[in-house]
């Protein structure tokens, strides 16, 4: 049984459609890659799941719950993590209290969270805003993970950083795919780094389901249509 399902899923910004029939699934403990190039429906996907732009048709479901009526916070309880991009701290608030702001009941807590971002414990008492980029980022997964979701769901968590950040916060993606048992939704342009950890991928192109199936399985002629500069 899926976890979250999309199915024919259609958004509208004002008199704009943005997504034309969008299907995905992702299942328990599953890594699914959301790809595609700039501008062709992923964050606004991702909007929809999460309750910020809301479907004018099609299913939309997290274990057995219909997501179409209910408010972000809603969706968030139900336990579905969100990792915006851009990063998005609490800029006044220290590290701690980036954390617990966020916190609810379950195995994630400040310990674990400094396992997965030893920095985070180093800077526990510095606030947000005087953070570097790539500090900024594990924090924000940390505040996610802090959640306790079932899906986590990471928009562009790469992007903008050094190469050396990059590659810990894609070791942490990793860690929590073999450690976790999180189904997690990963939207990132590294096809590289992606192949390594997801199960699957579902290209976008223009609002519409373009590919989907095994990332190993991805022809590289699809790639280059629809992934290439």
């Amino acid at each position: 049984m899926s976890l979250l399902t999309l199915q024919g899923v259609e958004a509208f910004y004002g008199p704009a459609q943005a997504l034309f029939g969008v299907d995905l699934e992702i299942g328990e403990g599953e890594v699914v890659a959301l790809m595609g190039r700039n501008g062709m429906g992923k964050s606004t996907t991702i909007k929809t799941i999460c309750g910020m732009l809301g479907p004018s048709k099609g299913e939309l479901r997290f274990d057995g719950h219909d997501l179409r009526q209910l408010p972000s916070y809603k969706i968030a309880r139900l336990g579905v993590g969100l990792v915006p991009e851009g990063r998005r701290c609490f800029g006044p608030l220290t590290v701690e209290e980036n954390l617990i702001a966020a916190a609810r009941p379950g195995p994630w807590d400040m310990r674990r969270v400094a396992e997965l971002f030893p920095r985070l414990e180093e800077r526990r008492t510095q606030t947000a805003g005087s953070l570097s980029g790539g500090e900024q980022q594990m924090l924000t997964i940390g505040r996610a993970l802090m959640t306790n979701p079932r899906l986590l769901i990471l928009d562009e968590a790469t992007e903008g950083l050094a190469p050396v950040v990059r590659q810990e916060i894609w070791a942490a993606i990793g860690r929590l795919k073999r450690e976790a048992g999180l189904a997690i939704l990963v939207v990132d342009k590294s096809l590289r780094e992606l192949s390594a950890i997801a199960d699957r991928a579902v290209i976008l192109n223009k609002g519409s389901n373009a590919w989907g199936g095994s990332i190993g399985d991805l022809p590289a002629e699809v790639a280059d249509r629809y992934l290439g500069v």
